[in-house]
């Protein structure tokens, strides 16, 4: 028993930061970035025993699931982020990294939650249909609406992707 609870300190020692990046941008609110992460690690550590997998990937989809119950019951209610939290991990450039928290937290939680897994996290459509338990379609579809807001309101952003043409 001592040996799992000291791998399991050992995994929240060595990926909370990780977990809480990806939180932060699902929920693009500090605060809940924080829930998120503590209430998907205390389902881990109940099951810390019987996972089997990658206790990553557990805990990351469980972060998911419990994103998409969030979203689910509250509709689509506006977070507001706290400046400077993420200070230790910032980008190089800190304009461009407000840009894109900004640009992320004019997106609704649904879009917000399908571009990290799409993008961040680099799963393809099936996989995000499978994780937020919607289908394939409606991945695509709010994928498209997504980047089309981006588009529309951070026009600027653009500058920073490389086009391959």
């Amino acid at each position: 028993m001592s040996n799992d609870r000291a791998g399991f300190e050992a995994f929240v020692g060595a990926r909370t930061p990780a977990l809480t990046r990806t939180a932060y941008l699902l929920t693009a609110d500090a605060h809940l970035a924080e829930d998120l992460v503590q209430s998907a690690l205390l389902k881990a550590a109940e099951h810390w025993g019987r996972i089997h997998t990658s206790a990553e990937a557990y805990v990351r989809r469980t972060m998911y699931h419990r994103q998409v119950s969030w979203w689910r019951r509250r509709g689509d209610v506006r977070e507001h982020s706290i400046e400077g939290y993420d200070a230790a991990h910032r980008a190089p450039d800190p304009d461009v990294a407000l840009s894109v928290r900004e640009a992320l937290a004019l997106l609704t939680t649904r879009q917000r939650t399908v571009l990290v897994l799409r993008f961040f996290e680099d799963l393809t459509e099936q996989q995000v249909a499978d994780e937020l338990g919607i289908s394939r379609g409606s991945v695509k579809s709010t994928t498209r609406q997504a980047l089309e807001r981006l588009r529309r309101t951070s026009p600027h952003l653009a500058e920073l992707v490389e086009d391959p043409a």
